[in-house]
Order: C-alpha cells, then sequence, then structure tokens
C-alpha cells in the first residue's frame, strides 16, 4: 500500500515523513482545496525528504476552468518544480461543459516529463466519470485522484471500485478525502485500491506570549495564534492499519 499524505507546508511535509508516508503532496492554502506552493516550500522539502515529493500545480482555489494568464502561470510553477527536483506534479483543468481540457492538460503532461502526474479532484467535478477515465488514460497520466464524486471517499467508494474495476491496471486511482484511521482497511478492502491519499492534521500552539485580541490575519473564525501541522503519530497509525 502506496500512502500519500497532503501537507499544508513544507514542514509538514517532514512530520509525515517522520510518520511513515511513501509520498507528500505538497500545497499550500488547504482551506482554498490546496494551491502551489512557494519555491522556498518546494526546495526545503526537496533537501529534506527522502520520499517521494509531488508539487501540486493550482494558480487559485475555485473551480478548475482557467483563464490563458493562469494557464501560463501553471507552466511556470510546473517549471519551478521540476528545476527544484520534484518526483512529481499534481493538476486538473476542465472545460466549461465539464470535460476535462484534454489539450492544455496535454501540454502540462509533456513538459512535466519524466516526473510522475496526478490529476487531482477536478476529475470529482466532471460531467462523466468513465469518459473522463479514458480521456486522462489516453494523455499518460499516471494517476486519479478521487472521493468517488462525492464529499468523501468512503461515500464515494462504489464508483472508486468501478472506476479501478475499468481503468484495468491502466492508470493508478488513488481514493482521496475523509480518508482516515477508522475507515482507510475497509476502503481498501472495498475498493480494491493499492494507493490512498490523507490529510491528518493537528493544531500546534503557537509561541507568542502577547497576544493582540480582535485582530484577524484572515477569517475571525480560524486560530490566529495556533496553526495547522501534520500529525506524523496519526500517520503512523493509519499506517499500521493499512
Amino acid at each position: 500500500m502506496i500512502l500519500e499524505a497532503c501537507v499544508n507546508s513544507a514542514i509538514s511535509a517532514v512530520e509525515a515523513q517522520k510518520g511513515g508516508a511513501d509520498r507528500v503532496e505538497l500545497c499550500e492554502n488547504l482551506h482554498d482545496g490546496g494551491t502551489t506552493p512557494s519555491a522556498g516550500a518546494i526546495r526545503f522539502a526537496r533537501k529534506n525528504l527522502q520520499i517521494g515529493l509531488f508539487v501540486m500545480i493550482r494558480p487559485r482555489g475555485g473551480d478548475f476552468l482557467y483563464s490563458d494568464d493562469e494557464f501560463e502561470i501553471m507552466l511556470e510553477d510546473l517549471r519551478m518544480a521540476k528545476n527544484l527536483g520534484a518526483d512529481g506534479v499534481v493538476f486538473g483543468m476542465l472545460m466549461p461543459d465539464g470535460t476535462p481540457d484534454v489539450l492544455r492538460m496535454k501540454v502540462l503532461a509533456d513538459l512535466a516529463r519524466p516526473m510522475g502526474v496526478t490529476c487531482h479532484r477536478a476529475f470529482d467535478m466532471t460531467s462523466n466519470p468513465f469518459q473522463a477515465l479514458e480521456e486522462l488514460i489516453s494523455l499518460g497520466i499516471d494517476r486519479i485522484l478521487t472521493s468517488g464524486q462525492q464529499p468523501t471517499a468512503p461515500l464515494g467508494a462504489v464508483l472508486i471500485r468501478d472506476l479501478i474495476n475499468k481503468s484495468a491496471g491502466r492508470i493508478i486511482i488513488m481514493p482521496g478525502s475523509g480518508v482516515k484511521e477508522h475507515n482507510v482497511a475497509s476502503l481498501i478492502e472495498f475498493t480494491g485500491a493499492r494507493e490512498v491519499h490523507v490529510h491528518l492534521e493537528k493544531q500546534e500552539p503557537g509561541g507568542m506570549i502577547f497576544k493582540r485580541p480582535g485582530v484577524y490575519m484572515g477569517k475571525p473564525e480560524q486560530q490566529e495564534f495556533d496553526h495547522t501541522l501534520t500529525d506524523w503519530k496519526r500517520i503512523r497509525d493509519l499506517r499500521s492499519r493499512s
């Protein structure tokens, strides 16, 4: 079983490695579903990881219909990740009708080689998952990260199982979203998945003694003096159950 940990920072990437992850998907802004991390984060992660390092290529949150300007940014970010030694990249693009943007995804995939290529959960927003599956296979994409077009992978387990069966080894189908310690074993058994994608975190207290009340750098409901960190102990626990 290949265990991929979705991490929100290079520091979290090191924590995931400590817990026994086989690979990380390095992102920023996970509250927006993940966006491209900085060059500094990629460089630090590459320096300190002996496991696989995949980098999110996503210029913003929201939908997966990108302008020409955003596509240009994605190309530059992909080149950056490649030059900094990433093992793979993670991206997805859609057309207005919910089909994969195969022309521009092919440009990205060709540029990425010899790195690995994952299509992220843009797949879960496609209008016809089995048609999208065949199109992504035709592009030579290595794997699809999916929750089975449901809010979580356990809820989408039937479609995930059917996609694995339909793909017949031509592409890796990797369940992700809502995969936790208590459900990973049953999800693997039901779907036949050989890779899983997890996000296991904790709130890490900051070191500030003086705390200015009533001032927010982000949303008021977010903790201003804590930060989110991958929980390596939870990674280790889930690893033991898979």
